[in-house]
């Protein structure tokens, strides 16, 4: 349904030429990502998050340090000239936080990114949004002491939270993916018993239901996956938060401690909403494509009656930052029609009378009327939905 959705409020456009799997964002879908990146990317700023660029490409060395090359190599893309695009950003990510020396009093660092990766899926496997081979991940990982864990988990699970409530995120639950029988899984029985006991720990002090299930862990350590429904009620993972005591030892990650020792960093893989493709999936499955008003594509249509003036309320409305587009073709009902189905949050409709009046009159998505507002007082009302 997120698929369909997508094509008919021209946010995305998939072409044979460009490859299965492989979303163009349209301008609208580009509107959209981009008020939900930078959402994320201030929520996580005042987090205590360092922002960083890594490229999509890295050497097949760097993979096998990593482990990624042993366990995902029939997922990668070939290899070019030893290089492949990545799987993953937490490689990347280990390397900034190896850049320099870190001290004990620098930590936690969180180092956040929102990348691409790749994964090369099969086309028959690839399907809408929620699985494609070119994926943008709201990305970050916590470089922690050991008595620091408690406390990151904790707030990331508790930023997790946040987004959803402001997303419109509902019916999901969290899953705590744990170990299980294979040869799949880095070794280190007490590594798993401490990290599966913290990340239940974080779970259980919150009062989140959760379920265990064993087989779901990554490689290297358990996670918190939070799923959520798509509107065919099929669970999708979005969120994610993850411990890595092996990363730290294989890149040889220290930090000078108090004493003036040197000791490993833990490492805590996270995903607040996912990768950007999904959560639009999701979003416009969970929302029926009426997404919330701070990040659709259009956040007030404007419908000038006849040839009255619009500029005023326009400029008024673009210099607050809001997304504004002027309908002007057909007749006054077909546009207030158009507007309708494009699940536009908001309506103003000016006439001469209101022109004259230096007014608009709005009507709010889902409402069965409109009412008359100035100008300024129709801004600062569509401006409220600002996250």
């Amino acid at each position: 349904m997120s698929a369909k959705l997508a094509r008919e409020l021209g946010l995305i456009h998939n072409h044979p030429l460009i490859g299965a799997g492989l979303p163009v964002w349209l301008p609208a879908g580009a509107a959209v990502r981009a008020a939900i990146e930078d959402y994320v990317r201030d929520l996580e700023h005042r987090a205590g998050y360092q922002r960083v660029y890594s490229p999509p490409i890295g050497k097949r060395e760097l993979y096998e340090l990593s482990g990624h090359w042993q366990h995902f190599a029939d997922d990668m893309f070939p290899l070019m000239d030893d290089e492949v695009l990545r799987p993953s950003l937490c490689p990347h990510h280990a390397l900034v936080f190896a850049a320099r020396g870190r001290s004990y009093r620098e930590l936690p660092v969180r180092i956040g990114e929102i990348g691409q990766m790749f994964r090369a899926e099969r086309s028959g496997v690839v399907g809408g949004l929620n699985r494609v081979r070119c994926i943008t991940l709201n990305d970050a990982h916590l470089f922690c002491a050991p008595d620091q864990l408690d406390a990151e988990v904790g707030a990331v699970l508790d930023l997790i939270g946040e987004c959803y409530e402001k997303l419109g995120i509902f019916g999901y639950r969290y899953r705590l993916s744990l170990r299980g029988p294979g040869d799949k899984y880095v070794a280190g029985d007490e590594m798993w018993a401490r990290a599966e006991g913290i990340l239940r720990a974080a779970l259980v002090d919150r009062g989140l239901a959760f379920e265990e299930l064993p087989g779901e862990a990554a490689f290297y350590g358990p996670k918190i996956d939070v799923q959520v429904p798509d509107a065919a009620g099929r669970e999708w993972t979005l969120s994610t938060v993850q411990l890595d005591f092996h990363k730290p030892e294989r890149f040889d990650l220290e930090y000078t401690d108090s004493d003036g020792e040197r000791r490993r960093p833990v490492m805590i893989h996270r995903s607040l909403v996912g990768s950007m493709e999904r959560l639009l999936g999701l979003l416009l499955d969970q929302h029926d494509g009426a997404l919330p008003a701070w990040c659709a594509p259009v956040q007030v249509a404007v419908l000038p009656v006849g040839d009255a003036p619009v500029g005023e309320f326009v400029a008024a409305a673009r210099a607050a930052g809001l997304r504004v587009e002027v309908l002007l073709d057909g007749g006054l009902g077909a546009r207030v029609a158009r507007a309708t189905a494009d699940r536009v949050p908001y309506v103003a409709v000016i006439g001469d009378r209101e022109a004259a009046a230096g007014a608009v009159s709005l009507r709010i998505r889902g409402a069965s009327g409109s009412s008359v507002h100035s100008v300024c007082d129709a801004v600062s009302l569509i401006g409220h939905c600002a996250p």
